[in-house]
């Protein structure tokens, strides 16, 4: 038996995508994020059902998550959006893996290795994470015509403030470098077929970022980037319902009396100031139910809210049920869902929802319902 499990509605992720194809129409590829574990909600379990439920491409970080999809069967176009070792270059090719590019010494070792390989040169338009500078981009372009095996398939782009801000100059500032760079390189003869810079937040509020790919993230779960985001489409008068997809759960392993004055868990943090009941329950920071949710945190039970008491250990929390009846051993507790939401969580240990799914430990299990 699973102490700990999540739960992943397929139904809320073939909502979601279809969703999103109603917003980019039909001659836009939608290439959902499945980095990080499927933010948290199961890389191959969710992988296949954005295909199924219609999406064309899939993006993940590394290589290790592109071979466990390849392994897994899937044989979908995969792009690799972070950096790609050069020692892995190889094994990127044989996979056929598209592979994002912004540097000579990837280009040289792929031209080198003289594979047929796909690239998306990713360009730097005001994030200062990876890309190329416009400035440096003329260095690059005479790389693509001396290697003919790699082939120049996509161009990319990433905004930095998109969801966290009403104002959309600054991501419009990066769509202007963006379309300089896309002249420049059609300038020299390319034409890359994929133009893509959309992540959720672009997707929804900024239509001429489309172009013809888009790479939703947070959304394809059916989480809203943020409550700007989500503001920003009420604005536009956009009827959009996203549908969270993941439940986490986890069953009670203990139920024990507490007198007044008990103190309960390391540091002694919480004090018992009516006697009653506690639940004890088999997940902890190690789980990815951080510690910061210590004395302040909730999980449901019965159908009501019991509020985490004392700190939140490695692999264990401690819940009040006094004002639940009849608690037993292995009652089920939801963690994140049924008002218990990602959101929340994020509010109370001052973070973000993609950090509290994301960091749900991978060995528990996924189960899509």
């Amino acid at each position: 038996m699973n102490l700990t499990w999540v739960e992943i509605s397929k139904s809320a992720l073939t909502h979601n995508i279809k969703t999103f194809r109603k917003i980019v129409g039909k001659g836009v590829l939608l290439a959902p994020t499945v980095k990080a574990n499927a933010y948290g909600h199961g890389l191959v379990e969710c992988s296949k059902a954005f295909l199924d439920a219609g999406a064309e491409y899939l993006c993940v970080n590394a290589l290790y998550e592109a071979e466990a999809l390849r392994n897994a069967g899937i044989k979908s176009p995969i792009l690799i959006i972070g950096y790609t070792a050069l020692s892995e270059l190889e094994n990127a090719a044989k996979l056929k893996l598209d592979m994002t590019v912004y540097n000579e010494e990837t280009l040289q070792a792929l031209g080198e290795m003289g594979k047929y390989v796909k690239v998306h040169l990713k360009i730097e338009t005001g994030n200062h994470r990876q890309g190329v500078k416009l400035a440096d981009l003329p260095k690059l372009i005479p790389l693509f015509r001396k290697y003919k095996n790699v082939k120049l398939t996509g161009v990319s782009t990433h905004f930095a403030d998109i969801e966290d801000n009403l104002n959309q100059k600054y991501a419009l500032h990066q769509l202007e470098l963006f379309k300089k760079a896309i002249a420049m390189l059609e300038d020299e003869g390319f034409s890359p077929e994929y133009r893509h810079c959309a992540n959720t937040a672009a997707t929804l509020i900024l239509p001429e970022a489309h172009f013809n790919f888009v790479r939703i993230g947070i959304g394809a779960y059916g989480l809203w980037p943020s409550e700007k985001t989500l503001k920003a489409a009420e604005n536009a008068d956009m009827k959009i319902e996203l549908k969270p997809a993941l439940s986490w759960k986890t069953v009670v392993v203990q139920v024990k009396n507490v007198e007044v004055g008990n103190l309960i868990g390391y540091g002694s943090t919480y004090e018992v100031k009516k006697k009653g009941k506690i639940a004890v329950l088999p997940v902890g920071y190690y789980d990815g139910f951080v510690r910061s949710l210590s004395n302040k945190g909730a999980v449901m039970i019965k159908g009501k809210p019991a509020p985490v008491v004392g700190r939140v250990c490695m692999n264990m929390i401690m819940v009040d049920v006094s004002h639940i009846p009849n608690v037993k051993l292995e009652d089920e507790v939801i963690l994140i869902g049924e008002g218990m939401t990602a959101e929340h969580m994020a509010e109370l240990s001052d973070t973000i929802n993609y950090e509290v799914t994301t960091r749900i430990n991978e060995r528990i299990p996924r189960i899509i319902v």
